[in-house]
This record gives C-alpha cells, structure tokens and sequence, in this order.
C-alpha cells in the first residue's frame, strides 16, 4: 500500500514551526511497511489544499492529513477533504460533550465557533479526542482512505498510536517486524560497504542504513503472515550483521542510547568515570547525566574552557601547553589522566578542539577535535577532524567521545 502525508498549517510554510508531525508519522509508516512516496506541506488555502487532495486521490492508498482542524476561520482541513471525498458535515453527539467537558475543565469560556470542531464528515469514522477538542477523522472511498489529525503533536501522537496506528496496521495483508542494530565507531559509507552484498540481494528481509550523529542504524524489516514468523527472518539477518560489525554493535534495542550502552558497560565493571571537556563545555557530562542512576558511576565532570583552569584543575603542564597548545594529542592526554587523579575516577574521557566558526589555522583547522581517555594507568588518544557548524561539530566530538570510551572499556578492561 501508498501513503501520502500531507501537512497543512501556514506556519510550517514560513518556518515558525519544527514539522516534527512528518518525521513522526514517516517512522511510523515505514515500520508497517507502507511505501511513503509523496509528503507535501501546504498552507491554510482551501483552493490549493483541495488540488492537493485531488490528486492524492489519483495516485496514493492512505492520505494523511495534519492541522486545520481548529475552530477559527482559517481551519479548512476537515471541510476540504469532505468536499473531495463527497460528504456532507453532520455533527457528532459524543464529539461536542466532549469538547465541552475539556473545555470547562480547562476553565475556558466555550465560543460559537467551538462547536465547528463537533462538526464530522458524514459516515467517517470519528477518531475521539482525550488530549484536546479536535477530534480525528477516517473517510474510506473505495479503496482511498484519508486520516486527518489534528496539528499539536501532544494530541497528534497519541491519537495515531492508540487509534491509526492498528487502523493500518489491520490494512495490510502482512505483518510487517522490525528492528534496529546500533553501531557506533563507524561511518555511513563504510558500514554500508561491509554489506553491499547484502543490500544487492535483499528480498525479505531487507536491511536499510540510516546514519546518525556519529552513528550508524541498520533497520532489518522482515514481512511475514504472523509476527512470529517475521521475527524468525529477522534473527539470522541480526546475526550475521553481528558477526560482521563486532563490537561496533552497541545495542538493538531501539530504546538504548549511545550513552546508555557506555553506562551500562560501566555497571557491569564496576568502573567510575569523569569527563574533562573544553570545546564541548559540558555536553558530554550532560550525555551521561541523561541515564538514569549514573550516579553511582559517575561523581563529577570538569569544564576547562581556558588553559589557566586545564593547567589549575587538571594538572597541565604549562610546557606542555606552550609546546603543542590546548588543541594537541597531548594536552588531551594530561587532561584525561589529570581529571581522573582529581576525581579518583577508573576512567576520565577528555575532550579539546577548535568548533568555531573563528579560531582555526592551516596547521590546525576549524572542526580539529582530540579525544583522551585515561583507564587504570594507560592513556589513549585519538584525532578527529569534522566539517560543519559549531553546534555540529560539538555534537559529534560527544558522540565520539562516548564511543571512545565504550572502545577503551571493552579493550582495556576485563568483563
């Protein structure tokens, strides 16, 4: 099956909001294994929303509709999309309590124009709302259906898993598995290289990379008549990417993180961390601060911006930093092992570079990153040179880092 997504909203057009509706409902799509070729963003204009539709019709099974499904004037969507499929607006009994109770809940005065929201296409099927007053809708013609949904993506993403998600997935005529293998320490193009073989020969399952910050994911979606004949495809695709990978394989859980699998490798080795960082200026302390009950691994970080606070809080040498400067091998090096004598830490990971946009030389451009990492009497370092803005090329000095020290504890230490 094809399905289109189309999202309206005159604010997506000029920017003033993230369209995180799209990239939701995409993900969601591809795990039923439906073929999203076609995504449009057209603002509040009943005339081209309705050419719009028009030829969704023509050429998609499922159309997908977010926004404009408030009260005011410029909320077109329910009424266009009634018009193209053929319906008549009838209101909906269930739909205006509801819109009242949430309301005086709210402690809103209800307005004439509230009641435009009670209003449905006539024979859809009402999708009832238990996180604001737009309900959905689903309209079948044949074999066309259209989804709307309402914008807010608080209202938006419980509505589609709790009610479309099964909706769809009843569809489809398979069941469609997935899952995702994490890999980290390699690049897109060298992942997608060790299996070529396989991606030439994929029939079912198939294997699709997605590369991420400083990480590559590896989706194995398999389609069978039952879920468990669809996750028995899957298990020998797994395996042999397993194989093939090693310990790039970080997890395939979809809910582990990057710096919940370093966390995890240090709970199981009862190691202690600290981090030393200056061009990422805590975000790396920040990663492992988001797993919960990393406090028994981790006891402080050090932000050591300046060459005065690397040589006060770390132990620097000034020679050092006179010699080789802030952004060196070995200045990294001093920091991690400094940062983990001032912490009595098992392990410190270091980080210094230059993220600019200003600051760089020919001997040492813009985007020149050293990783360091000291574990029980050994320092290790590692170079790494990124493109992008400021933001960017901080976010992937922590990936990296993290996947460094992932690196040196499965290396250097005993499981």
């Amino acid at each position: 099956m094809t399905v289109e997504l189309i999202c309206v909203g005159t604010e997506l057009l000029l920017g003033n909001i993230v369209n995180t509706n799209a990239a939701f409902i995409s993900e969601k799509c591809a795990m039923l294994g439906l073929s999203m070729y076609y995504q449009s963003v057209v603002g509040d204009n009943a005339g081209r929303l309705e050419h719009l539709l028009r030829t969704a019709k023509e050429r998609s099974d499922v159309i997908i509709l977010s926004g404009g499904l408030g009260p005011t004037q410029d909320d077109l969507t329910k009424e266009t999309a009634a018009e193209v499929m053929g319906r008549k607006l009838v209101e909906d009994e269930r739909a205006k309590k509801e819109i009242k109770d949430c309301l005086a809940k709210l402690g809103r005065t209800i307005t004439e124009n509230n009641w435009k929201q009670s209003l449905v296409p006539e024979g859809s099927t009402v999708l009832y709302n238990s996180n604001g007053t737009a309900p959905g809708i689903i309209m079948e013609d044949g074999d066309t259906r259209m989804i709307l949904l309402p914008g807010p993506p608080n209202e938006l993403v419980p509505m589609f898993e709790e009610q479309v998600y099964p909706y769809l997935r009843d569809l489809q005529p398979e069941m469609i598995c997935s899952r995702m293998v994490k890999l980290c320490g390699i690049g897109e193009s060298a992942a997608e290289t060790k299996i070529l073989d396989l991606l030439s020969a994929q029939k079912n399952p198939t294997v699709a990379p997605y590369a991420k910050t400083g990480e590559v994911h590896l989706r194995i979606t398999a389609k069978a008549e039952n879920e468990k004949k669809a996750l028995a495809m899957i298990e020998p695709v797994e395996e042999e990417l397993r194989q093939r990978f090693g310990n790039h394989v970080y997890t395939d859980d979809p809910e582990v993180t990057l710096e919940m699998a370093a966390a995890e490798l240090l709970k199981e080795r009862k190691l202690t961390v600290t981090t030393a960082e200056s061009c990422t200026g805590g975000l790396l302390a920040g990663r492992l601060v988001n797993v919960p009950g990393i406090s028994d691994y981790f006891k402080e970080g050090y932000i050591t911006y300046s060459n005065e606070a690397k040589e006060k809080l770390l132990g620097v040498s000034h020679e050092t930093l006179e010699a080789y400067g802030a952004v060196s091998s070995q200045t990294a090096a001093e920091m991690a092992e400094g940062g983990a004598k001032a912490a009595g830490a098992d392990l410190c990971v270091s980080v210094t570079g230059i993220a600019g946009p200003e600051g760089g030389t020919k001997e040492k451009p813009v985007g020149l990153v050293y990783v360091g990492c000291y574990c029980k009497g050994k320092v290790f370092t590692e170079k790494r040179l990124y493109s992008g803005s400021r933001s960017k090329i901080r976010e992937y000095s922590v990936a990296n880092a993290l996947t460094f020290l992932r690196k040196i504890i499965l290396e250097e230490t005993k499981g």
